[in-house]
């Protein structure tokens, strides 16, 4: 059994009032800044918060005592003096475990203060309806697996997943799972319980999530206002602006794969409409118009029909330009709403837009108000398959960085847990 820091279970001040809450936003912005942008110096650390050195050096080594971050000498510097100690992120002893349910597959992964992922375990989900129990029981198992590789005094300081449905915030409640028939399942309860960690289980929207970590890490870095698609089977998405995501009032914001594009013929949705986007344009919209068999599912089917139109195939570079056609319609019609700089296409949705890029930007041209498109960039997800898994992790960190030795931040190694079943 490993010993916990004193400063992960613990206060390390009592007591509360203007000084204090001062105290610890300055802690968990100098925290937040090494865990999304990596070593920094003190110096650069002081520029960055607008803080003095005597300021930075004190947070430092209270971050340090928490066993959240060291401080070591640069690698190399080009300059005479004194150099700036350099504060590290304690990536391999500080932790969270982060869970991604998409349709047919699920992830389970150790992340890392500072983003790294350590461990990574993938299962197979076969597309067989309402299956919260074994959704729950493989994730459990995963999660055990991954965090049963983490050396001797590390700590996991929260759990956080994504869900391709519609979540309840608070409480991790599956509202609405179309592409699986989830209807109010209590996941994140469930996965918390299962995982016999103690710790809450925040879950959040695939899309939602995926936004935000390329907002944070991704390809929006320094973009306050962007539009991030997912494809999977179906499409979701995030928007965020002004550097906040647009949550709506119930939380059931920015269900991009339901905007209706095409009402009077269009293909069937699995949320009992016709015609949305992510009807048009999702996996079984494309590999139908190539002309796929029926049971061809999957990532890799996608990947096939775009790497056939690039060989040339007719009816792969036929059915991509159709499929970009709807996509496009669709990414015009929320440029034109919400004037973002950046549209960053995630999930299936990156191999779909390498192969209808020029569709898409056609349909851009024609449809987009002129004023909005001469800015707006198109991009696909810099973090690649594991946008929505990186935005569960951020989502596990959030109450660390909001506090850093807070009561909420302690946390224990795994092997200290029981099993709970």
């Amino acid at each position: 059994m490993s010993k916990v820091p004193e400063m992960l279970t613990s206060r390390a001040v009592p007591g509360v009032g203007p000084g204090k809450d001062a105290h610890r936003r300055h802690l968990g912005a100098l925290l937040r800044h090494v865990h999304l942008r990596g070593p920094a110096s003190r110096t650069e650390l002081a520029d960055r918060m607008g803080l003095n050195r005597s300021t930075i050096m004190a947070l430092t080594a209270e971050l340090t005592s928490a066993g959240l971050v060291r401080e070591e000498l640069p690698d190399q510097t080009g300059r005479a003096g004194r150099p700036s100690l350099v504060v590290r992120p304690e990536s391999d002893r500080v932790f969270v475990l982060a869970f991604d349910v998409a349709v047919d597959r699920l992830v389970a992964a150790r992340v890392g203060l500072g983003g790294t992922i350590l461990d990574r375990r993938e299962a197979v989900r076969p597309r067989a309806g309402a299956d919260l129990d074994s959704v729950v029981e493989v994730l459990a198992g995963l999660g055990r697996r991954v965090a049963g590789t983490a050396g001797p005094g590390s700590v996991c300081v929260g759990v956080g997943a994504s869900y391709c449905g519609m979540i309840r915030p608070g409480d991790g409640m599956v509202r609405f799972g179309p592409d699986m028939g989830w209807v109010d399942q209590a996941f994140g309860a469930e996965l918390g319980r299962r995982l016999g960690l103690g710790l809450p289980v925040p879950v959040g929207n695939e899309g939602h999530l995926g936004a935000l970590a390329e907002y944070e890490r991704g390809a929006g870095v320094g973009f306050p206002n962007l539009i991030y698609l997912h494809g999977d089977v179906g499409v979701g998405g995030g928007i965020i602006v002004g550097g906040k995501l647009l949550n709506g009032d119930g939380g059931y914001g920015c269900e991009l794969g339901h905007m209706l594009v095409n009402p009077y013929n269009g293909r069937p949705c699995g949320c009992g409409s016709r015609g949305c986007l992510e009807a048009e344009v999702g996996e079984r919209a494309l590999l139908d118009a190539a002309r796929r068999p029926a049971d061809l599912t999957g990532r890799d089917a996608v990947r096939a029909v775009v790497d056939a139109a690039d060989r040339g195939d007719p009816l792969a570079r036929a059915a991509l330009d159709h499929i970009g056609d709807w996509l496009g319609i669709g990414v015009a019609n929320l440029i034109n709403l919400f004037n973002p700089g950046l549209v960053v296409f995630g999930g299936m949705l990156r191999d779909v837009y390498r192969g209808s890029a020029t569709q898409v930007r056609t349909r851009l041209t024609a449809n987009v108000l002129a004023v909005s498109r001469e800015r707006v960039l198109l991009r696909t997800s810099a973090l690649g398959d594991d946008a929505t898994l990186i935005g569960a992790a951020e989502l596990a960190f959030a109450p660390l960085l909001a506090d850093p030795t807070g009561e909420h931040s302690g946390g224990r190694h795994p092997a200290e847990a029981g099993t709970a079943r």
